[in-house]
């Protein structure tokens, strides 16, 4: 292990004693990127002059008493992220480069509690695949195994958590963009409460959240995030809660979803470490029970519907010169948005109020959620899509979108490997607001791990 591999809390708690400088950590992190960054492509704008002088800065604060929050810690953020001066281009050559005027709210939050934002992370085609395919990035891959996908859509996030480019990688999520990455690289991803954290161009779904080696890492980083601010309707201030590990909460009552009803059949090896997750629960003295599935097949065909048509009035407004430059897996999916009626598309709408209320109706009953994150364990690199057919693209998401329809927040924890080696990962997800209950729910079942292995790469 290198200083590269320390927590963010670990180097927060450094720092503060002066054992250890926010030069020597970035220096220690920039070398792990040139190291892996051939094998792994996770990185976008990578900066490392910007990154020297922030860490100067940060050793400075830190020697003055001033330090921030997350002072001197490294983090990446995903590109669609905006930070000022450095274009967005959602993962495709379709976009025109033009620098981002501002920090996003997230962005700047980390800024301000002193992070240094050293490069930005790799992102699919307008983020719409649980890959790393796309016509402006290079094609990024999973640290575990590069033969395998990182996920989507915050593939180099994940991958560059995984790999060690220092602790807090920042990422987004609609449905499942941070948690089916985090899943396939073995880290942990949470999808907060919709409007904890700020998106800036907010939009039903979408969320802004940490990747990390750990979970108090994220549970930091959630904390330095968290707010509102006035370019995002939808944000409210910081909720009253606390994070702990140490125990489970009492009379924790447990919905165990092993089976979504629909999409890809789940693999038994992740039925089994998903299974076996819960029984460390039960053994704590949880109350876990099986239940159904939680959304149908109309909910998510017609979520299907309705995202297809947004993508292709987005893709229509393009220049025909840029339109052609969309991956063509992309382009397939939205040329048959033209023969949906008015009728399909509300439906298809009206399917996202469908499947909050079916989430919530089991909140009801149940205190968390545990599930897998996705059906089966990282694909193929080189595909855009599990299924490889963009006329089914949403085979795999059937256990992480519903979370964000219904705005609860959900977080991942790796819980064991395939026999090929391949991380697994369960999802917790939990009533809103509850964030921090996720993540000290993953960071115990991350505490009983019977079998430990070193991070890839290492």
């Amino acid at each position: 292990m290198t200083l590269a591999d320390l927590t963010a809390t670990e180097l927060v708690s450094k720092y503060r004693e002066g054992a250890l400088s926010p030069v020597e950590v970035i220096e220690d992190v920039l070398a792990r990127v040139e190291e892996l960054e051939p094998r792994i492509c996770a990185t976008y704008a990578l900066d490392p002059d910007g990154a020297r002088a922030a860490a100067q800065e940060s050793e400075g604060r830190w020697r003055d008493g001033t330090a921030g929050a997350l002072d001197g810690v490294p983090v990446t953020v995903k590109e669609n992220i905006a930070t000022r001066g450095t274009p967005v281009p959602q993962g495709t050559a379709a976009t025109e480069l033009i620098p981002a005027t501002e920090d996003a709210p997230a962005a700047a939050r980390l800024r301000a509690a002193g992070a240094v934002i050293f490069s930005k992370t790799t992102m699919p085609e307008y983020g719409m695949l649980s890959s790393g395919v796309s016509t402006f990035h290079h094609l990024t891959r999973n640290p575990w195994d590069v033969s395998k996908t990182a996920g989507g859509s915050s593939a180099g996030a994940a991958a560059a958590a995984a790999a060690g480019y220092g602790p807090i990688h920042v990422g987004t999520d609609i449905g499942g963009s941070i948690r089916l990455p985090a899943g396939w690289c073995g880290i942990v991803g949470l999808k907060p409460t919709h409007g904890r954290i700020a998106v800036g161009n907010p939009y039903p779904g979408r969320a802004i959240g940490p990747l990390t080696r750990t979970a108090r890492d994220a549970a930091l980083a959630l904390s330095v995030m968290s707010g509102y601010d006035p370019r995002d309707h939808t944000s409210f201030p910081p909720t009253p809660e606390s994070y702990t590990e140490s125990a489970l909460p009492d009379r924790l009552r447990v919905a165990l979803l092993l089976d979504a009803g629909l999409g890809l059949p789940v693999d038994p090896e992740v039925t089994a470490a998903v299974s076996a997750a819960a029984a460390v629960l039960e053994k704590a003295g949880a109350t876990v029970e099986p239940i159904g599935p939680i959304i149908t097949r109309e909910m998510l065909d017609g979520l299907d519907r309705f995202w297809r048509v947004r993508s292709a009035v987005d893709i229509a407004a393009l220049p025909e010169d840029r339109r052609a430059k969309v991956l063509p897996q992309i382009r397939s999916w939205v040329s048959t948005a033209a023969d949906l009626s008015g009728f399909d598309v509300f439906h298809g709408h009206s399917q996202m109020g469908a499947m909050a209320a079916a989430v919530t109706a089991v909140f009801t009953s149940y205190d968390v959620i545990l599930s897998p994150v996705a059906p089966i364990t990282a694909f193929p690199a080189e595909l855009a899509y599990p299924t490889d057919d963009p006329a089914k693209p949403f085979e795999h998401i059937a256990f992480t979108v519903p979370y964000n329809m219904s705005a609860h927040p959900a977080t991942t924890v790796n819980v064991g490997w395939s026999a090929a080696g391949l991380p697994i990962g369960a999802q917790l997800a939990v009533p809103h607001h509850q964030d921090l209950t996720a993540l000290g729910l993953a960071g115990y079942l991350d505490s009983q791990q019977t079998e430990r292995r070193n991070w890839p790469m290492e």
